[in-house]
């Protein structure tokens, strides 16, 4: 097999989370273990946040958090990422009378706090706890989503709440909008909590109904490419994305851009901006293209998927600007190889991963013809569709 990134197992990880653990609270042993994943979009790009649809999976890749409750009202949260920014190790009391729990620094432990606020059940104990993770930073794989609902699980733990998995992705979203600042759609939570291994997940994301798409093919592989170019959301360009999309919702006099039609949009391209229009063609083409590839998908039509996840990449770089040289070289080297039936950016964009669905015999060539075409580092994954948020044994 052609060089990959080695996917720890979930079993390695809690056991070095339980090391550190150990290490920072004074050779104390967790009571608590649990995980949630990251995810890649297979296609639907952009769509959750119009209410579209969206057919991402759950990865191999977790965050792990194990942890103690205390006796008090002190939280304590210690990271095993080596890759985030110091300090590793965030202390703070927990909110009383509904009082806010304001962000800070570091940035990372702004999404622990924001789950913590939105937490559906009360009263919360204090807690001491440790996280790492397997889901790189700033790939487009959903690195932040897969802490949020490790806590949320975590804390459900302590505290069980009613047990509703919609709304525990919900609260998960709200932790992302009020401590993150980034104001992202439902999908990386809710398939981070309801993830079925074996599926793809269509997930609708104006009525949070989800529908199980089979993808256990053996002779299929979901190669997922790093391309080492760290994105950021939350800058201007995602949020901007939006307000544009939500401008030309309300030009056509839509609630949403998933109840456009392409003819709609032709008819208003005269009080539409050309940016703004070339952004609200590529969504209501990509919800359009999401439905066809989970049909695609449920009959093996796998090279008409591929054929989708390009038009989908096409549309991205074109028509919404989101994507970057990386990853434009990326999908082009893998879309020379025999045996590739699709591949596309995957995530917000501006860099982080492509992900290519390809027969399992042309992996090895596929990663070594890339490696020979890229003008950068890249790093792989083969991946498969992983379960969704779950408590472990100690």
């Amino acid at each position: 097999m052609a060089s990959c990134c080695p996917v720890p197992s979930v079993k390695d990880m809690v056991a070095e989370a339980r090391r550190v653990f150990q290490e920072s609270f004074g050779g104390q042993d967790p009571e608590v273990a649990v995980c949630a994943p990251g995810r890649v979009n297979l296609i639907g790009e952009h769509t959750d946040y119009n209410e579209g649809f969206v057919l991402p999976m759950a990865l191999p890749l977790v965050t792990v958090m194990v942890g103690s409750r205390t006796r008090d009202q002190n939280v304590s949260v210690v990271t095993a990422n080596e890759a985030v920014e110091e300090p590793r190790r965030v202390d703070f009391e927990l909110p009383k009378d509904n009082q806010p729990l304001s962000p800070g620094q570091p940035n990372w432990a702004n999404y622990v706090k924001g789950v913590v606020q939105h937490y559906r059940a009360q009263p919360l104990p204090g807690f001491r706890a440790v996280v790492a993770s397997s889901v790189p930073l700033g790939g487009g794989l959903s690195s932040s989503a897969s802490l949020e609902v490790a806590v949320y699980t975590f804390l459900q733990q302590l505290c069980p709440d009613d047990g509703d998995k919609v709304a525990k992705a919900v609260a998960c979203q709200k932790a992302e909008h009020t401590h993150a600042g980034v104001p992202c759609g439902i999908m990386d939570q809710f398939v981070s909590v309801l993830g079925k291994e074996g599926h793809a997940l269509l997930i609708d994301c104006r009525s949070l109904e989800a529908t199980l798409v089979p993808l256990a093919d053996p002779s299929l592989v979901i190669l997922i490419t790093n391309s080492n170019v760290r994105h950021s959301l939350t800058g201007s360009e995602y949020p901007s994305r939006r307000r544009q999309c939500e401008e030309a919702a309300a030009i056509l006099g839509k609630g949403s851009l998933r109840e456009a039609t392409l003819q709609d949009l032709e008819d208003a391209k005269g009080r539409l901006d050309s940016v703004t229009f070339r952004r609200a063609r590529h969504v209501i083409e990509e919800i359009w293209r999401t439905t066809q590839a989970a049909e695609a998908l449920k009959q093996g039509a796998y090279r008409e998927f591929g054929r989708l996840m390009v038009e989908s990449h096409n549309s991205l770089r074109d028509h919404y600007e989101v994507s970057c040289k990386e990853l434009d070289e990326l999908v082009s080297a893998a879309m020379g190889v025999e045996g590739v039936y699709g591949s596309r950016m995957t995530g917000g964009g501006f860099g982080g991963c492509t992900v290519t669905l390809l027969e399992a015999e042309a992996v090895d060539r596929a990663i070594k013809h890339i490696k020979e075409h890229y003008s950068g580092s890249p790093t792989f994954y083969i991946t498969k569709p992983s379960e969704g948020a779950r408590v472990l044994s100690l």
